[in-house]
């Protein structure tokens, strides 16, 4: 049975302005067809993908671990999923994760306060915002929303937990792929030409198997124009997980290290020796 590839760009609160959005693609040798876009504008319906049956295998636009430092400091467990486990026991509530992080990171010297983990710091010429960050770009709140939901759904999460093998989530960074073809020009949030450039040059690149990647996007024109088209950069940004999961499906272990660290993880396609 063929194995669907997911990407999924994440948000911690979605709604109909904000939806998560998910890439669908099939793999044949190196070339990734883009089967769809869709958006899932509630929790609920993020919830019921998770929840297909599969196989799957799916790269997701938010961490999948806390930087041990903080969850050593806070005792929170020996696992990712012990991680998450007690962390909602003891933080109810998003809100309420903010502050147990402000709370800590007020007794840290300045430049300790958003601590990064090992992974977000293996990407050459960038790193990705620490998963303690709540304000801004939230990623902790993805963290604390997201992550929460595979673990409660049962998906294999490879070197984190040990859940059903024909659902399979990676932790995935869109701006990994983005900043090895573009560096560090932006191309979301912005209907500038400038941005607009910046998101055809992408997806040109991704067509023609511009990356390390090894692997082909294939695109309608309707595809590759409404990419171009979103100036959020969110439906460019699910494509980019979908082809760092569309790595990741070649790769022995699914492209991860010999050893993963069972509470920080790591992201799919970030170099490791």
């Amino acid at each position: 049975m063929t194995t669907e590839l997911w990407g999924v760009d994440f948000s911690s609160a979605p709604t109909a302005r904000k939806p998560v959005v998910l890439a669908t693609g099939l793999r044949v040798g190196s070339v990734l067809r883009l089967q769809g876009l869709r958006l899932l504008p509630r929790m609920a319906d993020f919830e019921t993908l998770l929840a297909a049956s599969g196989p799957w295998l799916g790269a997701f636009d938010f961490p999948f671990g806390l930087p041990k430092a903080f969850v050593l400091a806070q005792s929170l467990g020996d696992s990712a999923q012990a991680v998450i486990t007690e962390l909602q026991r003891r933080c109810p509530t998003r809100m309420a994760f903010r502050a147990l992080v402000d709370s800590w990171g007020n007794t840290q010297p300045a430049g300790r306060r958003l601590l990064h983990r090992r992974t977000d710091a293996a990407m050459p010429g960038i790193s990705s915002t620490s998963p303690l960050q709540t304000r801004y770009v939230p990623v902790g709140f993805m963290y604390y929303e997201g992550f929460s939901r595979l673990v409660q759904a049962g998906v294999h999460l490879p070197g984190l937990h040990e859940g059903d093998p024909k659902r399979v989530a990676l932790e995935g960074y869109p701006g990994l792929l983005a900043h090895e073809i573009i560096g560090r020009r932006s191309y979301k949030n912005d209907d500038s030409s400038e941005r607009l450039l910046a998101r055809k040059t992408l997806v040109e690149a991704l067509e023609q198997g511009r990356t390390r990647l090894g692997i082909r996007l294939k695109l309608t024109p309707a595809q590759a124009g409404e990419l171009v088209a979103d100036s959020s950069g969110d439906r460019l940004d699910a494509v980019l997980c979908l082809m760092q999961a569309g790595w990741a499906s070649t790769q022995p272990q699914h492209g991860q290290p010999p050893v993963v660290d069972p509470i920080e993880g790591w992201i799919t396609s970030a170099p490791h020796r």
